[in-house]
């Protein structure tokens, strides 16, 4: 047995990868439903737009004499999610797909809610709910992928420790306002 035995010789990726060229990075060993996967990251655009645009209007709207440092928390997060959604979209046409950027149905298909809060601690407390939801959706969709696209996993992964870390420093912001009133 040769050290490289368990891998497919070079001759048959080279073969393969002639086939079927128009599918350009989804290759026969691609074992995800390619349709299921663009819906689960078609809804992850989504939850990330609503984000954004929730973020973006807590940050106009912050007010008072504790709302400075707090507004710049919300543009960075809302940059961020931002970050996120150029990331799926851009996975989503990798695989084949169109992202959905339609603003009629927007809403509908994001996991969490546009919820505008009008105090501080109103703003702050819907997106930890919001970060939290897309803590949890994000999880299920890469124990979904598990090793069918580890590309997708990946960078659920890596969306998912952002996520992890905005939740973190939300809650860190509510226990400030609490221990500040």
């Amino acid at each position: 047995m040769t050290p490289n035995s368990h891998l497919t010789d070079v001759k048959t990726l080279r073969t393969q990868a002639r086939q079927h060229i128009d599918k350009g990075a989804v290759t026969a060993s691609y074992t995800a439903d390619t349709q299921t996967v663009i819906e689960l990251l078609n809804d992850a655009l989504a939850t990330e737009l609503v984000c954004v645009l929730r973020y973006r209007r807590h940050y106009f709207m912050a007010s008072g004499i504790e709302s400075k440092g707090i507004a710049d928390e919300f543009l960075v997060h809302a940059n961020e999610e931002q970050g996120h959604a150029d990331q799926i979209a851009k996975r989503i046409v990798q695989l084949g797909g169109e992202p959905d950027f339609s603003p009629d149905s927007l809403s509908s298909r994001s996991h969490a809610e546009y919820v505008e809060g009008h105090t501080l601690a109103e703003m702050i407390t819907e997106d930890l709910v919001a970060e939290r939801i897309a803590i949890d959706s994000y999880r299920e969709m890469i124990q979904y992928l598990a090793d069918q696209d580890s590309t997708t996993r990946n960078m659920l992964e890596s969306i998912l420790a952002v996520e992890e870390e905005h939740a973190d420093e939300l809650a860190d912001l509510m226990k400030g306002r609490m221990a500040g009133s």
